[in-house]
């Protein structure tokens, strides 16, 4: 068996040629709105003028919406090439939207390719997939959180009707989207796994009431993109159920599946990022007679990060390789959530060096490292918290093992010791009996 890590040649290019194009045409859109304009905004006049162009010349290089298939207008790439793919997009907030690849629009997608019916494949999917549009994804409560065991928001089946009513916490960009896919309770009466659904909700229905848009850390109260709802008698028509009633939770963890793997390859690309800001900044500054990079706990922290990273992403890789394999998230749970958690703790550690490395500059809003220090509790909570995550790789690894037959565990040097003497004690009578 050979393991070989090197890309293909053709990809390779691919590659070089998206790391070459996020640097010198999209990081200066990021730059140039920094802070002003969301990149869901599909009404901003100015973001489509510049971006439009962009998505074409994506598009010419056969890389647009490469999560999905041919039938679809990707590329219907594996796992393993979207994680050198994501590596790079990662570093770039619009670069996403240039790439046609951003959540929560991508998952959002899968779903409706599913489970839509013509009729909904046209008035949404299609201009999703062209960027058009955004969408927003409503699973988390503002008490149950992630845990659909405590999820309150419900619907009943009223004639050829749905109606909602409930609360949804976080729903990301619902001020700018078309419609939301939100998880409801549709039978109270039975674990949530066969008593949740998915539905389809366009996102001007009356009874819809933004309770409060949610910002991230020191953004103004109000003032952020993550809508706090409220579902007071929403009335949908009942085809808007998206798969069968009582699939929801079956739904979302295939989806969560995508989307936990792919933040974490592109934290991959924010991570690296990090490492890279601080090994320029010790090599330009120095102290006491000699560059910060020549002091031995600098080194350490160059060192510390570099392996950290490079462990990392292997991981990743990994996972995305055995998502290929097995063709389906639900026999490598434990690889996704494995990868799932250690996305924080590496961005934590990589991220803190470097911004420690920048002293007053890296705790500015001169630098992006601030933004990049979010970045690491949000993909700690994000699509269910680390220690949710832990549970699973810690149920399936075990799942792999079983007790000791007798008293002590199978490693107890005396009881192999005595096994030993016999097996060899019988050895060497046979042996000897044959001389």
């Amino acid at each position: 068996m050979a393991i070989d890590f090197s890309v293909e040649p053709e990809f390779q290019e691919k590659l070089d040629w998206m790391d070459a194009f996020v640097t010198n045409e999209i990081e200066p859109i990021d730059l140039y709105f920094q802070g002003t304009v969301n990149p869901f905004d599909r009404s901003n006049e100015t973001a489509n003028a510049l971006i439009r162009p962009l998505q074409e010349k994506v598009k010419e290089q056969g890389l647009w919406a490469c999560h999905v298939g041919p039938h679809l207008g990707g590329a219907g790439y594996g796992q393993v090439k979207l994680a050198l793919m994501n590596e790079i997009l990662g570093r770039v907030l619009w670069a996403q939207i240039v790439f046609g690849c951003q959540a929560p629009d991508s998952g959002n997608a899968e779903i409706l390719a599913h489970y839509g019916n013509d009729e909904q494949k046209e008035m949404y999917l299609q201009p999703l997939l062209d960027g058009e549009i955004s969408s927003t994804y409503a699973m988390t409560e503002p008490q149950g959180g992630s845990d659909p065991n405590y999820f309150t928001c419900r619907a009943h089946r009223d004639g050829d009707e749905w109606v909602i009513n409930g609360e949804k916490w976080f729903a990301s960009n619902f001020k700018y989207s078309k419609f939301t896919i939100a998880m409801v309770i549709t039978n109270p009466d039975v674990p949530v796994y066969r008593g949740s659904s998915m539905m389809l909700v366009p996102s001007d229905t009356p009874g819809i009431e933004v309770v409060a848009d949610v910002g991230l850390g020191t953004e103004p109260i109000e003032g952020g993109d993550h809508a706090y709802l409220r579902f007071n008698d929403v009335r949908i028509p009942a085809e808007n159920l998206l798969g069968e009633e009582g699939a929801g939770f079956k739904i979302a963890q295939t989806r969560l599946g995508g989307g936990r793997v792919h933040h974490a390859m592109r934290s991959v690309g924010v991570a690296q990022q990090a490492l890279d800001m601080m090994c320029e900044r010790v090599l330009s500054r120095e102290t006491k007679g000699s560059l910060i990079a020549d002091k031995q706990s600098i080194q350490h922290w160059v060192a510390d990060s570099w392996i950290q990273v490079q462990q990392f992403r292997l991981q990743v890789l990994h996972c995305a390789w055995m998502i290929d394999k097995e063709g389906d998230y639900s026999k490598v749970r434990h690889y996704i959530a494995g990868v799932k958690v250690a996305t924080p703790k590496v961005l934590v550690d990589v991220v803190y060096r470097a911004i420690h490395a920048h002293g007053s500059l890296g705790v500015s809003n001169h630098t992006p490292l601030t933004a990049m220090w979010q970045y690491a509790p949000i993909m700690g909570v994000v699509d269910g918290p680390t220690e949710v995550h832990k549970n699973t790789v810690a149920k399936q690894v075990l799942k792999t093992y079983k007790p000791s037959d007798g008293l002590f565990p199978a490693a107890h040097l005396p009881t192999r010791i005595d096994t030993a003497r016999a097996y060899i004690e019988s050895r060497l009578e046979h042996e000897i009996g044959n001389l």
